[in-house]
């Protein structure tokens, strides 16, 4: 429906935040608690633990991809989350019965998985159904979200700015809920209890967005985004021989009186020229499907291309937030986790960062943005690639820290057992990493968002989430990598990350290993983060874009 305004969609508006902070709630409190439940009652080891909760994690962001393709195509964003919501609440349902019953649990075996038979079938199909709804849900709802503001409107453009920090801050908040309340109830109290919690709260965040909907402005699905992809490459290959003409003008494109008032036109680019054969109308006959595609549909495809090295390159980061989910957490486990008279679980100590962000974000949104925004006149303050170039070094001193503190850890066990170091050493490296976190996490969402066809938001916002999948499959590769060849080398002939003793692995080297490879990641963010051209819906600048060679002032600074 249309909305006029989207400060009047205060119901839609709210119903979202809602739905990210009571289903954050409980995914969170999962993430980090997943780890202890597959060591202490699916019997795992050290890194069988570690591998299975990143292959999980890997496999849940990956899937936010198919949320988004299926609310660009299929269904709108709306149904879409409410359809995944449904799946991702039947994996929590049967994850609870798995905890709850003791038939399901295995026995102790000695062996990197214990898990066999009927017992592998509940633990694998709960998790493949949490991670399936868990991923969709999250490729589609920061899009409808946003559908609820008009980029062409100035004012709206500021605050759909402001959105995605402040859907962000809805994740944070409920995860130190999730991190602090349920991760206490599920290591304290029972794990069956903690998974039935998270699986009320995600069921009423999907419920008080169902009750929404009468509020929302929703955009019907449009043609298939791959389509429109596989077109221009099949006419481009078509096209191989032909030449490109010099003056961009010569190009198709749908004349303005043809074209849907709802349709964007995107400005030619120089950026990837051999795709504008796909725009070279054929002598032989006129402009027909599969024959030729307009300028917009290539710049399309141009703008997907330019945002593939922006993805890969910020792969690392979500590896090193991995490690903070797995081995930190076990760290913590082994460390002394009093306050006073109460003990903390050590998966709860993660909410240090998240309460760094509930902090600092309203800082940054409600007094950096605006002081930024006066300086640069960008709606963000500052541009989203910067932010996550930020996010990009802070991540690399977080894994420096970590291992500095590892190595205070373990020595103090070396030591004396019997009196461990404060769990809350373990705060500087979650807090460094949670600032960083901030910054990247909603500077790539509101980058693919805003940078991408309208046709295909959903898909490319699907891209945030898909760094974090790829991240989490690096950490699995690396961990077992990381094992094989240092065991050859290593005088006691085990792996940095071998067996269950954290004590006598050096997952120290492990951050510092991290740590030296983000440094060197960044610079190739760096890179390509200068030579991404924003693009300019503009149809005015098309001329001065498509004629002129794209330099400094074209392309994005980190300065």
């Amino acid at each position: 429906m249309e909305v006029e305004d989207a400060k009047t969609n205060i119901p839609g508006y709210f119903g979202r935040k809602v739905l990210m902070a009571l289903e954050n709630m409980g995914f969170i409190a999962n993430m980090l608690s997943f780890v202890l439940y597959f060591m202490d009652v699916m019997h795992f080891d050290l890194s069988g633990s570690a591998n299975t909760v990143t292959n999980f994690l890997g496999c849940t962001f990956l899937l936010s991809i198919i949320g988004g393709f299926i609310s660009d195509t299929l269904l709108s964003r709306l149904h879409t989350v409410l359809l995944f919501g449904f799946i991702e609440i039947l994996g929590l349902v049967l994850l609870t019965i798995q905890a709850y019953a003791k038939d399901l649990h295995p026995s102790a075996c000695g062996q990197s998985s214990c898990v066999k038979g009927g017992i592998a079938l509940m633990l694998y199909a709960s998790l493949s159904l949490l991670a399936l709804g868990a991923g969709g849900v999250r490729g589609c709802l920061p899009s409808l979200g946003a559908d609820q503001f008009d980029q062409k409107n100035p004012k709206e453009a500021v605050a759909m700015a402001s959105f995605f920090n402040y859907l962000f801050l809805s994740t944070s908040l409920g995860a130190v809920i999730g991190v602090t309340g349920i991760v206490y109830v599920s290591t304290r109290k029972a794990w069956y209890l903690g998974y039935f919690i998270a699986t009320v709260t995600a069921f009423v965040g999907f419920l008080v967005v169902a009750l929404g909907k009468p509020f929302y402005r929703i955009q019907p699905p449009a043609q298939s985004p791959l389509t429109r992809i596989v077109q221009v490459i099949v006419v481009t290959f078509k096209n191989r021989k032909v030449s490109i003409p010099q003056n961009p003008e010569e190009l198709y494109e749908i004349n303005e009186k043809d074209r849907v008032s709802t349709e964007e036109r995107i400005s030619h680019t120089n950026q990837f020229r051999w795709l504008d054969r796909a725009a070279i109308v054929p002598k032989e006959s006129g402009p027909k499907a599969w024959n030729v595609c307009t300028v917009t549909q290539v710049e399309e495809v141009k703008i997907l291309g330019r945002m593939l090295p922006i993805l890969a390159s910020t792969v690392l980061v979500n590896t090193c937030l991995a490690q903070l989910q797995t081995f930190s957490i076990q760290q913590g486990s082994v460390m002394d986790t009093r306050l006073g008279s109460f003990k903390v679980p050590a998966p709860s100590i993660p909410v240090i960062p998240v309460l760094f962000t509930s902090i600092l974000l309203p800082i940054y949104e409600l007094f950096f943005v605006p002081l930024a925004r006066k300086i640069t006149k960008h709606p963000s303050g500052i541009t989203q690639l910067q932010r996550v170039g930020v996010g990009l070094v802070l991540s690399a001193i977080s894994m420096a820290v970590a291992g500095f503190v590892e190595v205070k850890r373990k020595n103090q066990a070396n030591k004396d057992i019997s009196k461990p170091m404060s769990l809350f050493w373990l705060s500087f490296q979650y807090a460094i990493f949670g600032i960083a976190d901030m910054f990247t996490v909603v500077g790539l969402l509101e980058f693919f968002y805003k940078e991408a066809p309208s046709g295909m938001r959903s898909l490319a916002t699907s891209f945030t989430w898909l760094t974090l999948s790829f991240g989490y499959f690096v950490s699995t590769a690396f961990v077992s990598v990381i094992n094989s060849v240092t065991k050859r080398i290593a005088p006691s002939k085990h792996g940095w990350l071998y067996g269950v003793d954290i004590n006598k692995n050096n997952v120290n080297l492990f951050y510092w290993f991290l740590a030296i490879l983000s440094v060197l990641n960044f610079f190739v963010y760096l890179y390509f983060a200068n030579w991404y051209k924003y693009k300019s819906e503009n149809p005015d600048d098309a001329s001065k874009s498509s004629q002129q060679p794209i330099s400094a002032s074209n392309s994005v600074s980190l300065e």
